[in-house]
């Protein structure tokens, strides 16, 4: 008997694991991020050097007459150019930085190339290795690009690098993750907060599952999305906020709409739930985009295209249907709902970054005048040398504070031609408001990024209220992402991290600006995300991981939760007594009040 049960309790017991302790070394780690760090200030700073000593110090520094700066060539020549000199400088360190970082990564391509697979973490081996320099090597790059002064670049560094293959028109907005081993289309939109992460982790000793995730063509993933390894996501696709995609998925694409986690196809009735249409207003904007095209296209083109229709022997309802739409001006067409794909805002970082020039050449020149000033009026070398470190700390806030003040003229003057409004407007290069709304993106985004980089934690709110956002220093951005513009926040108001309001949000191939409203003491979740038009009453919370609908009215005092968020129940914790807490007893499962003292000064318990 005792012989059956050891076989048995033998049977019953799984094989143990073989666990090999990993060694990682930081001394390797160190030596690359020294040769990156290092390497890539050589060509830079001898480029400013020369410039400094050769041209910027007998024609500036060494000017005795301060008028002269202004009234000769040179002296002024000299003050003029050194903003651009040293913008140019900062691009040269990114490409060597870029180019140190393609060179080791070919060399660890070569001995151990990247491929699908499962990676086994408990067992040495060259792959595991390899894997852990390149995910090390591409933080400091990245970090440099995506949190740098042109963050557009990034889709270069990924390319020249060759850790991501992504196509020509493609966006990706702010994200800790994408930077290896997808392969991303054309004319694609990577929403805020959405990671196509390729490689998963489960648990310490678990397995790396690192499968490449490939993006086909016009695809729109609105924001806060996770893609897991070995996903395909077909051409043509639309994912709603949060919609996720558990490892290995395929989405067939097709003018189809994602939703959820995971991620599923939904249809008609769904979409409409979602953005709070009727179904007329469905009914009303399904045009084809081949339609759409042909209304864009010159007269002889229409003509070749009806003739190519009728050799298919195309219905003759739709050669009608064709007709009518060819009659049509192009801006007089209802594009209010005809949510397809969208590629347009892809184009916002490159058309309207000569709006950077002027407020960097403007904002560097006064901090050159200043440091002048400066090394004009101290002479002695221990007090230079000794005041040196805080003068380059207002130096450096005096930038930031240009840069906040004209980039506040430019949209001033934005605004006067042409007044930021609501509504819903065809996301493509030719629509007034649509280009209106990437211009001031653009003035905006660098002081936003300027002031949430600073050291002082809550400078970002001023950006905000300089921008014209309604809020005050009662409510808290605790490391979210918000639009700047149409927003209203009212007192205590607290927004958990990772958490995003979007007041204005591509879909398909229009772009939808409406204000969010959210009332005192509210309460939004961590890495939630607010659509626009979203109204959240007093007191009211919205759990984590959680999203509103567009245009969506969440009631005052109550709890939401879930995707998109619907009514859970009461905030009773807004209202509930201080002197009272429920206590429960396990065994007995019965729950019962007590009263217990509240920790507070005597002389201000009255106001409870």
């Amino acid at each position: 008997m005792e012989s059956k049960k050891n076989s048995k309790a033998s049977k019953s017991l799984k094989p143990e694991v073989f666990r090999e302790e990993m060694s990682y070394s930081l001394i390797l780690s160190f030596m690359i991020l020294l040769t990156n760090y290092l390497g890539s200030f050589l060509v830079p700073i001898a480029v400013f050097m020369l410039y400094f000593f050769l041209y910027f110090l007998p024609n500036f520094l060494e000017i005795s007459n301060f008028i002269a700066i202004f009234t000769e060539i040179e002296p002024l020549m000299a003050l003029l150019t050194m903003p651009l000199v040293l913008i140019v400088c900062y691009l040269i360190r990114l490409y060597f930085i870029a180019l140190i970082t393609r060179v080791i990564w070919a060399y660890t391509e070569s001995k151990s190339p990247s491929k699908n697979g499962i990676i086994p973490r408990n067992i040495k081996s060259k792959t595991e290795k390899f894997y852990h320099i390149r995910s090390f090597l591409m933080k400091y790059p990245k970090n440099m690009f995506v949190k740098g002064l042109f963050p557009w670049l990034s889709n270069w560094l990924y390319n020249y690098i060759g850790s991501m293959v992504i196509g020509k028109g493609t966006s990706f907005e702010e994200s800790v993750g994408n930077e290896k081993f997808a392969i991303v289309g054309k004319n694609c939109y990577i929403g805020v907060n959405s990671t196509l992460a390729t490689h998963l982790i489960d648990g310490v000793w678990g397995n790396i599952s690192y499968f490449q995730i490939q993006v086909g063509d016009n695809i729109t993933i609105a924001g806060s999305n996770q893609i897991a390894p070995g996903t395909m996501i077909h051409s043509n696709s639309y994912l709603l906020p949060l919609a996720s995609a558990t490892k290995h998925s395929v989405v067939k694409g097709d003018h189809h709409y994602y939703f959820g986690i995971p991620l599923r196809k939904i249809f008609d009735k769904k979409v409409m739930n979602y953005l709070g249409l009727t179904p007329e207003d469905l009914e009303q904007n399904k045009i084809s985009l081949e339609n759409i095209e042909v209304m864009k296209k010159p007269n002889k083109e229409n003509k070749k295209i009806k003739k190519k229709q009728e050799k298919k022997e195309v219905d003759s309802t739709q050669l009608k249907l064709n007709e009518q739409i060819n009659e049509i001006e192009y801006e007089n067409v209802d594009y209010n709902l005809d949510f397809t794909t969208s590629s347009a805002i892809s184009r916002i970082n490159i058309k309207f970054l000569a709006v950077y020039l002027p407020i960097f050449w403007i904002s560097g020149l006064q901090v050159a005048v200043l440091f002048y000033t400066y090394t004009f009026f101290v002479k002695n070398l221990i007090m230079f040398t000794f005041f040196l470190p805080f003068i380059l700390f207002v130096l450096y806030f005096i930038f930031i504070l240009g840069c906040f003040l004209y980039s506040k003229l430019f949209l001033i003057l934005v605004n006067l031609l042409h007044k930021p409004k609501e509504g819903t407007f065809l996301a493509e290069i030719g629509d007034t408001d649509y280009e209106f709304w990437m211009l001031r993106t653009e003035l905006k985004k660098i002081v936003l990024w300027l002031m949430r980089n600073c050291p002082i934690p809550w400078a970002d709110v001023l950006a905000f209220k300089w921008f014209g956002i309604k809020m005050d220093f009662s409510s808290y951005l605790y490391d979210a992402w918000c639009d700047g513009e149409f927003l209203y926040l009212g007192r205590k108001v607290v927004v958990g991290q990772g958490a995003t309001l979007m007041s204005s949000m591509v879909i398909g191939k229009y772009l939808v600006i409406s204000k969010i409203f959210l009332d005192d003491y509210a309460l939004i979740g961590g890495h939630s995300t607010i659509a626009p038009g979203t109204i959240v009453g007093r007191d009211t919370m919205i759990g984590a991981i959680s999203t509103t609908t567009y245009n969506q009215i969440l009631e005052p005092g109550f709890i939401y939760i879930g995707i998109p968020a619907i009514k859970l129940k009461p905030n009773k914790y807004a209202e509930s007594r201080r002197d009272i807490i429920v206590k429960k007893d396990v065994d007995k499962e019965i729950k019962f009040d007590i009263q217990h003292e509240v920790n507070i000064e005597e002389d201000k318990k009255e106001k409870l």
